[in-house]
C-alpha cells in the first residue's frame, strides 16, 4: 500500500483506493478536454505518491522567487491575508497532474484550502490571459472529479 501522505497532507480516500487498485488512469486527451476546456496542454497523471511529492516540489520554487509571481503560487504561511484563487497556496497543495511536455508548467493539484478530506481540484490557467496565470476551480471535490473522469 502507497502512502497516504505527501507534503503531510492526506490524499483523499478515494483516490488512495485508484491508487491502490491501479485505476488512477489518464482518461484520454478527448474527456479531459471536455472537462476542462480551457486548458490546452496535453497532462500527464502523477501515478504515485513518491511522484507527487516529486512533481509538487516544483510549487516550492516557485513559491520562493519573488521574481515568479506569474505563477500565482504563494505560501500562505507568509501571507498577510489569506490567499484565495487565482494564487495557489503551496503548502496546502498536491500535485496530481502535470503537463507531459517539458516547460509547459501546467499543472492539476489537490486545494486542501476548501476541505482536507476531499479537496477541490484545481488547474493552472496560463491561456486566458497569457501575461499571468491563475489558478482556477476544475472540480469542487476530488470525488466529484473522479467522477466526471468515470472513474
Amino acid at each position: 500500500m502507497a502512502s497516504s501522505t505527501v507534503r503531510g497532507l492526506g490524499l483523499p480516500a478515494q483516490l488512495m483506493s485508484l491508487l491502490d487498485r491501479d485505476l488512477w488512469r489518464h482518461p484520454g486527451d478527448a474527456v479531459l478536454a471536455k472537462i476542462i476546456p480551457w486548458f490546452e496542454d496535453p497532462l500527464a497523471f502523477v501515478s504515485r505518491p513518491e511522484q507527487m511529492a516529486f512533481a509538487s516540489r516544483s510549487m516550492d520554487m516557485y513559491a520562493d522567487d519573488p521574481h515568479s509571481a506569474f505563477f500565482r503560487e504563494a505560501r500562505g504561511s507568509r501571507a498577510s491575508a489569506p490567499l484565495e484563487l487565482p494564487w495557489l497556496d503551496v503548502e496546502q497543495a498536491v500535485l496530481i497532474a502535470v503537463t507531459r511536455n517539458p516547460g509547459d508548467d501546467g499543472a492539476l493539484a489537490l486545494d486542501y484550502r476548501t476541505d482536507s478530506s476531499n479537496p477541490r481540484v484545481v488547474g493552472s490557467d496560463f491561456w486566458t490571459d497569457p501575461l499571468l496565470c491563475r489558478w482556477r476551480v476544475v472540480a469542487p471535490t476530488f470525488s466529484a472529479f473522479a467522477t466526471s473522469l468515470d472513474l
